[in-house]
C-alpha cells in the first residue's frame, strides 16, 4: 500500500458530492492500491447535511478510506492538499443576473484560492467544478500565484462525454467506440462541440465522424445546440441539475489527470492558454484538447481548423475574455 493521499471536496453536502465521493472512496479514481483521507468541506449551515454525509461514508465501510474528515474551516481543509476537488459554488438563483452569480463566486474562489497558497502542498492538483467554471478556476489559480498555473483545471469532461453520447447513439455504436470530439472554450452555452477530428470505430474500423454519419447539417446545427444545452434540457426534465453525469465526468477528469490518457486518444479540460497555437489569446481559462502523461496535461497542438469552427472558437473566447474583464473588477475591490 502507498502513503494516503489527501483529497478535498467542496460543496460536501450537495447532490454532485453525494454522487462523487462514493466513486473516490472505492478507488475508481485513485486506484484500488491508494489509500485516502477524504476531506469534505461546506459552509457552517449546511454541517448537520454533512454530518449524515459522513455517517454514510463510514457505513460503506470501504477499505482504501483512511480518514474521513468534514470541515466547515478552510485551514483544516486546506491543509497538506494532494487533489482539491471544487465542486461548492453560488448557484444561479431566479432572476439572477450572470454578472451577480460572477461577484458572488469571485469572493468564494479568491478565498479557496488564498486558502490553497496558504495550506495546500505546492503540487497540488486543483479541478473546479462549480460554475461559472473556467473563470472561478481562473480566480482560483492568480489568488495562488505560488502553485503553478498548470495545476489548475476546470471541468468540461461533462461536455465532452455528452457530445461522445450523442455521436454513439445517432450511429448505435456504445461511446467507447467514440473517440476525440473536443469542447472548445467555456463551459457554458458558447462553448463550441467539434467533432471534426473525432473517430468512430465501426465494423472494426475508424472512420471519421463526418463521413460515417454523412450528416452534415445536423453535425453542424442540432448536434451542437443539443451539447450546448443538454444541461438546461436535465434541470427541465428533473427539476435539479445533472449530478449523477457530473460525478461520472469529474471521476474521468481526475483520473486522466493521475493516471494519464489512453494513448492515439485525447480528452476536452479547461486549462490557462498561455502559448497556445489556436489563435485563443494568452491567461484565459479555455477548454482545449489535451493529452495527460506524468500527470501533466499538453495541449494537442496542429489540428486543422475551418473556418466555421474557427468563428465558434472565437465567439466562446470572446465570452472568457468579457467574464475574465467583470471578475477581475470585482477581484481587485473584493
Amino acid at each position: 500500500m502507498s502513503e494516503p493521499i489527501r483529497v478535498l471536496v467542496t460543496g460536501a453536502a450537495g447532490q454532485i458530492a453525494y454522487s462523487l465521493l462514493y466513486s473516490i472512496g472505492n478507488g475508481s479514481v485513485f486506484g484500488k492500491d491508494q489509500p485516502i483521507i477524504l476531506v469534505l468541506l461546506d459552509i457552517t449551515p449546511m454541517m448537520g447535511v454533512l454530518d449524515g454525509v459522513l455517517m454514510e461514508l463510514q457505513d460503506c465501510a470501504l477499505p482504501l478510506l483512511k480518514d474521513v474528515i468534514a470541515t466547515d474551516k478552510e485551514d483544516v481543509a486546506f491543509k497538506d492538499l494532494d487533489v482539491a476537488i471544487l465542486v461548492g459554488s453560488m448557484p444561479r438563483r431566479d432572476g439572477m443576473e450572470r454578472k451577480d452569480l460572477l461577484k458572488a463566486n469571485v469572493k468564494i474562489f479568491k478565498c479557496q484560492g488564498a486558502a490553497l497558497e496558504k495550506y495546500a502542498k505546492k503540487s497540488v492538483k486543483v479541478i473546479v467544478v462549480g460554475n461559472p467554471a473556467n473563470t472561478n478556476c481562473l480566480t482560483a489559480s492568480k489568488s495562488a500565484p505560488s502553485i503553478p498555473k498548470e495545476n489548475f483545471s476546470c471541468l468540461t469532461r461533462l461536455d465532452h462525454n455528452r457530445a461522445k453520447a450523442q455521436i454513439a447513439l445517432k450511429l448505435g455504436v456504445t461511446s467507447d467506440d467514440v473517440k476525440n470530439v473536443i469542447i472548445w472554450g467555456n463551459h457554458s452555452s458558447t462553448q463550441y462541440p467539434d467533432v471534426n477530428h473525432a473517430k468512430v470505430k465501426l465494423q472494426g474500423k475508424e472512420v471519421g465522424v463526418y463521413e460515417a454519419l454523412k450528416d452534415d447539417s445536423w453535425l453542424k446545427g442540432e448536434f451542437i445546440t443539443t451539447v450546448q444545452q443538454r444541461g438546461a434540457a436535465v434541470i427541465k426534465a428533473r427539476k435539479l441539475s445533472s449530478a449523477m453525469s457530473a460525478a461520472k465526468a469529474i471521476c474521468d477528469h481526475v483520473r486522466d489527470i493521475w493516471f494519464g490518457t489512453p494513448e492515439g486518444e485525447f480528452v476536452s479540460m479547461g486549462v490557462i492558454s498561455d502559448g497556445n497555437s489556436y489563435g485563443v489569446p494568452d491567461d484565459l481559462l479555455y477548454s482545449f484538447p489535451v493529452t495527460v502523461k506524468d500527470k501533466t496535461w499538453k495541449v494537442v497542438e496542429g489540428l486543422p481548423i475551418n473556418d466555421f469552427s474557427r468563428e465558434k472558437m472565437d465567439l466562446t473566447a470572446k465570452e472568457l475574455a468579457e467574464e475574465k474583464e467583470t471578475a477581475f473588477e470585482f477581484l481587485s475591490s473584493a
